[in-house]
């Protein structure tokens, strides 16, 4: 239930704009009031102009931002002189409000304004809200939703009849609210709800007690209905849904990434499982979007997957999972061509949301953000239909409107203002021994390319502290900590599958969990010996072979780098084990590369030397070992390897992480099976 939240010691002194702010983000921070992205705010003051004129403006938000998080940056400010003659006018086109608009602002730094500023300019009020609360969108996509608002609010409501945003509906409003001397409030038909106020807080408090009645309302409609027609399906224990999940995220992964790929996430609240184990849910989830705000990013339906979670035939599932987006596609397609206008071009033909019964709601995006939003809307759109059913019956926007807001140039401005994607945009990057040097700078090189990464490492704690500080420069939920052993089977698939089931599948390994020995031959003990083989040879092998069959399920190919050594070919002295691993650790590299051509798995290797920095093997005995190999200090070992390179360079983690994002990426698409050497230039270790 919605709460109001405002607090005076917290809003500005001054009714300004810091207030406006302030509002706007108690909005927004609410999603069953405010959608991710939707809804604007406006307030109008009295400003000073460059001549020391007095002028009448309205700040209103800016295009593409989110009310739960603007600042004073988002909003843009317009001359209300210029706009009130608008009023006077029958029509006008989405390009020319749009055009006329940007001469109004009084400062072309500013964002341009929402496609809905006119709503809040032709109303005479000093503080305009519109917003999407769930109550009242319930009531706004019911059948008989004017009746019933009619019933909560007698006279003092203005109902819109739905028309796209634009000149057409603001002025419908004001005339609305014109004619009807008692209102208090619009609802927009299949669409969302409008209040003001003469202060910020008036108008704030008005929106939240308007939200109020209505849910009041519906929760007394709501005793004792079953709600979407009762249950139909059982869901699954937690252990059950993750176990299946683990199989059929990377399917589903890669059956909506062969045109881009996506990351994949998944959702199984309490208010999600009632709904997909619904009687209801196939045909109520078929109706079309809860709001206009919705299709951009959830499209107009979501893909139901026929399948019965009682019989946990995985197997099924999966077929039902193809089955189901194929012609998720096909039907997209269809739609697209019957209602398409010349210049339009179509989005990719993949559904946003997959519903499975027993399982919960599975979400797509180019990025886990992205995915995430579909998510959130989509708990709104349940949330929507639970009211509109307990008042009447369900009722959305026509496949034409539909087609018409999800390919509104003002609504595709909105994503355009997206930043542009990256090298590694979209891709999830598994990196072994990521909190290490090598591996932290890999983490950071590939996350500047747009990477989601996961940081594995038996040094959890490292992890989590690496992944935290990434996350909170990079962006919420773009890196994942995961703790493993990479010579203890039952660690690797657990890691692996834990990252499926963040992101949905995988597209970057890089094999870079390490260590080293150094002893003169005959003093290597078999323990020495064994760890060296477990950790640079079967544990490369295990992460790889789990790695190869999600990549084989997702069927979109990847890439593998294994980090091997300037020993993998130089059989360096008193290294006896540690060389040997190294060597069969880039030949596996190899053998998987034959295995996974037919695949599209690609699989390289970079073989460094001497990377001391941020380096936890250089901080163990290693670094004195191999120190006495040479007959020096410990402290003068990296000046020796810097004398004895060609380049007469020291290598750094940076150097490393440099090449893998190369071989990962797509200007190493050709290349498979190869070694790179990033030694500084050693002779003796020249690749032939």
């Amino acid at each position: 239930m919605v709460q109001n939240r405002w607090n005076d010691s917290e809003s500005s002194l001054e009714d300004g704009l810091d207030e406006l702010v302030y509002r706007s983000n108690l909005l927004g921070k609410d999603r069953s009031v405010a959608n991710w992205g939707g809804g604007n705010t406006s307030a109008k003051s009295t400003e000073t102009d460059f001549r020391g004129h007095e002028i009448e403006v309205m700040w209103v938000k800016g295009s593409g931002s989110d009310l739960a998080t603007m600042k004073s940056k988002n909003f843009t400010g317009l001359r209300m002189d210029h706009i009130k003659p608008l009023m006077e006018r029958d029509d006008m086109t989405d390009e020319e409000m749009v055009d006329y608009l940007a001469h109004c602002m009084i400062d072309a730094k500013h964002p341009r304004s929402s496609i809905e500023t006119l709503l809040h300019a032709f109303l005479p009020y000093k503080h305009v809200d519109h917003t999407h609360p769930d109550a009242i969108i319930s009531i706004a996509c019911a059948d008989n939703g004017q009746e019933i608002a009619k019933e909560i609010y007698g006279d003092r409501f203005v109902w819109v009849p739905y028309i796209r945003p634009g000149f057409k509906l603001s002025k419908m409003i004001a005339e609305g609210v014109q004619n009807n001397p008692n209102a208090e409030l619009v609802i927009m038909e299949k669409h969302g709800l409008v209040t003001w106020g003469e202060t910020s807080k008036e108008s704030y408090h008005k929106t939240i007690s308007i939200i109020q009645e209505a849910e009041d309302y519906i929760e007394t409609k709501a005793e004792g209905k079953q709600l979407f027609g009762g249950r139909k399906y059982n869901s699954l224990t937690q252990e059950e849904r993750d176990e299946i999940l683990s199989r059929v995220l990377s399917v589903i992964r890669g059956q909506v990434s062969e045109e881009k790929k996506m990351i994949v996430t998944n959702d199984d609240h309490e208010n999600i499982l009632s709904f997909v184990n619904s009687k209801d849910a196939k045909e109520l989830s078929q109706v079309g979007a809860a709001c206009p705000d919705h299709l951009v990013h959830t499209k107009r339906v979501p893909l139901y997957v026929e399948w019965d979670p009682a019989s946990k035939d995985v197997d099924r599932l999966i077929e039902s999972v193809k089955e189901g987006i194929n012609a998720f596609k096909e039907e997209y397609v269809a739609y697209f061509n019957r209602n398409k206008s010349e210049g339009d071009q179509m989005v990719e033909a993949v559904p946003r949301v997959l519903l499975i019964p027993g399982i919960g709601m599975i979400n797509t995006g180019k990025s886990w953000s992205a995915a995430n939003v579909s998510q959130s809307l989509f708990h709104r759109a349940v949330s929507v239909m639970r009211g509109a059913t307990i008042l009447g019956n369900f009722v959305s926007l026509n496949e034409a409107e539909s087609f018409a807001i999800e390919y509104w140039p003002l609504e595709l401005y909105k994503l355009s203002l997206a930043p542009p994607e990256a090298e590694f945009s979209r891709h999830v990057a598994f990196v072994t021994g990521g909190a290490g040097g090598i591996g932290s700078a890999t983490c950071y090189r590939l996350l500047t390319e747009g990477a989601h990464v996961v940081v594995a490492d038996i040094n959890h704690e490292g992890a989590e502290q690496l992944a935290s500080e990434m996350n909170e420069r990079f962006d919420e939920n773009r890196v994942l900590a995961v703790k493993m052993d990479v010579t203890k089977e039952e660690e690797v698939s657990a890691a692996l599958q834990t990252a499926v089931l963040k992101y949905g599948g995988l597209d970057i390994i890089v094999n870079n969990a390490g260590l080293a020995s150094s002893s003169p031959f005959e003093e290597t003990t078999i323990d020495k010996w064994n760890v060296n083989m477990n950790v640079l040879v079967t544990g490369y092998f295990l992460v790889a072979r789990e790695a190869f069959k999600l990549m084989k399920d997702q069927a979109i190919g990847g890439s593998m780098v294994f980090v091997g050594s300037k020993n993998s070919i130089y059989a360096g002295k008193n290294a006896a084990a540690y060389s040997t691993a190294k060597a069969a650790e880039v030949h596996l590299a190899r053998t998987i590369a034959a295995d996974g051509g037919q695949y599209g798995i690609r699989v390289n290797s970079v073989l460094p030397d001497a990377v001391i920095r941020g380096s936890k093997i250089w901080d163990s005995e290693w670094k004195e070992e191999r120190a006495s190999s040479y007959g020096i200090e410990a402290d003068q070992l990296e000046e020796h390897y810097r004398k004895r390179t060609l380049l007469n360079e020291n290598i750094l983690p940076q150097d490393i992480a440099e090449s893998i994002a190369f071989l990962a990426s797509t200007k190493a698409a050709k290349t498979t099976g190869c070694m790179v050497t990033v030694d500084g230039g050693v002779a003796a270790a020249f690749t032939r």
